[in-house]
């Protein structure tokens, strides 16, 4: 099961395969907030892709999501599935790493993705990365630059 609990403090899983971490098993997820009916554990299960399931913030605004591990971890890849359906907008992603449990972030990517229903609805990223001691992961979310009050979303997460 996966452990989470919702942040607070508002900023200014997924199934293992091709030695994916197990989330679950690794660290607590820390989000700001999630809809009742699309919460932080859908972006850590095995239903990828379009049409996938997915997290979606409960509240519009920008949104923190952290991973706190149990034990610091090396990472080679961050994976990320995103959909929207709905709203045509630019989603903004951030994404930090701590080495000092949490007490500091570096930012490693930044990255915005543009979509517009019906046609570009879909996006799919894999970083290299190289990291030890990764203590934390934080994903920084502007669900809309333009400042349209909506929700942030996320489809996949995974980390190997």
């Amino acid at each position: 099961m996966l452990r989470k609990h919702i942040l607070t403090d508002h900023p200014g899983g997924f199934v293992a395969g091709r030695g994916d971490k197990d989330i679950a098993a690794l660290a607590t997820v820390l989000v700001t907030s999630e809809a009742p009916a699309y919460p932080i554990d859908n972006a850590f299960d095995s239903h990828h892709g379009p049409g996938g399931s997915r997290w979606v913030a409960g509240e519009p605004g920008t949104q923190r999501l952290v991973l706190a591990f149990d034990a610091p971890q090396a990472m080679h890849t961050l994976y990320l599935e995103i959909e929207e359906l709905e709203v045509s907008r630019t989603q903004e992603l951030q994404v930090a790493l701590s080495h000092d449990g949490g007490h500091t972030y570096q930012e490693l990517l930044r990255q915005e993705y543009t979509f517009s229903p019906p046609s570009t609805t879909f996006e799919r990223e894999e970083w290299s990365i190289t990291a030890e001691g990764v203590t934390h992961l934080q994903l920084v979310i502007t669900p809309d630059k333009g400042g349209k009050p909506c929700q942030a979303t996320l489809t996949t997460l995974a980390l190997w």
